[in-house]
């Protein structure tokens, strides 16, 4: 068994340790949060953690109203521009707590006088020294190089975020993400089974919207990693302006596609991929009858549906992206690669 299944597998106690032992820190955060107001929020992030903040993006900007930028960190690394921080929340997020880039955004905000909080899963990194707030994912040492258990206790901890900032965000709502990602691990068997349709994929598209959106930058960027697949990632707004014409009979495309809101842009493209003759594998769940009755999908056996005033997918994205996880996983072992150890690559990166 790789490393990367078997830290797929400890995600659900990593996401109830991550929200049980930071709920204080968070608790903290938030009394500040609520008599100091941000303006506006920065998100600095590189690779997965990037993904991660995607996410963050949609879900902040929809619980709280607050704007929210994702950092470009070459603005400072290689260009050496000032920006004005002034009441910003800027936050830096890393697995490793040692991106040089994430790091120096947080160390000009801090600058400039912004609050910065910054989410590792190292308790001893330059991260944590440096940011105002510090809040850990306890995944233990991930031993992969494939990021899996920190991605979603970095989603955990946004979610965390998005509470401390005021959002509509129920703490009984969190406390049910970690069964219902254990319910997504009920597919392993039936993932492992399907993956060897996909044996010889060399190219694919994945596509996602919204909440959901992040997950088609970190799936695609799991089956290139360590399945060596050119995986295209696109919102399906952004696919149907160009680039569905690569699309031709048996060309693979997955698809995130919860109920809500997402769900009647996807319907349509879905009817025009299944036209074009196209190999669709769609990511779903029990909230979605629909999604499963047009073909070949990937059901997660909760239902996921929200019922607060937040968007009825708000909770999809955590259960989602294991299954994902689980397919890279299965279909890196159907190519014979290893995927702890993917070629040219090592554990922490640092870029400028």
């Amino acid at each position: 068994m790789s490393m990367m299944l078997a830290e797929i597998r400890q995600q659900p106690d990593v996401l109830e340790r991550t929200l049980r032992l930071e709920l204080r820190g968070v608790e903290k955060l938030k009394k500040k949060l609520t008599a100091q107001r941000p303006r506006y929020i920065v998100l600095a992030a590189r690779g997965t953690s990037d993904n991660a903040a995607q996410f963050g993006r949609y879900l902040l900007e929809i619980s709280t109203g607050i704007p929210v930028s994702l950092a470009a960190p070459s603005i400072f690394t290689l260009y050496g521009a000032s920006v004005d921080f002034r009441d910003a929340l800027v936050v830096a997020i890393s697995q490793s707590g040692e991106s040089t880039d994430t790091n120096l955004v947080l160390e000009r905000a801090r600058e400039q006088g912004a609050l910065t909080v910054g989410i590792t899963n190292e308790a001893k990194s330059s991260l944590a020294r440096m940011a105002d707030h510090t809040f850990l994912v306890r995944a233990g040492r991930e031993k992969s190089v494939a990021a899996t258990k920190t991605y979603t206790g970095q989603m955990m901890m946004l979610y965390l975020l998005a509470y401390a900032l005021g959002g509509a965000i129920r703490l009984d709502d969190l406390r049910r993400i970690p069964s219902w990602a254990a319910d997504a691990l009920q597919l392993e068997k039936e993932i492992g089974a399907l993956a060897g349709r996909y044996r010889f994929m060399d190219h694919t598209v994945v596509v996602g919207r919204g909440l959901n959106y992040s997950n088609a930058f970190e799936f695609a960027l799991k089956l290139m990693e360590t399945c060596y697949v050119v995986a295209e990632r696109f919102s399906s707004a952004d696919f149907l302006h160009g680039p569905i014409a690569i699309v031709e009979r048996s060309f693979p495309v997955f698809l995130f596609a919860p109920g809500g809101v997402t769900w009647p842009s996807m319907r349509p493209m879905l009817e025009k991929l299944h036209q074009a003759g196209a190999e669709t594998l769609v990511l779903t769940d029990r909230s979605n009858p629909e999604a499963r009755a047009l073909g070949r999908h990937i059901c997660v056996p909760a239902r996921l549906a929200s019922k607060g005033p937040l968007p009825e997918e708000v909770f999809t994205p955590i259960p989602y992206i294991i299954p994902a996880q689980l397919f890279a996983a299965a279909l890196a072992h159907e190519k014979g690669l290893n995927p702890d150890q993917p070629r040219m690559l090592s554990k922490v990166t640092r870029t400028l």
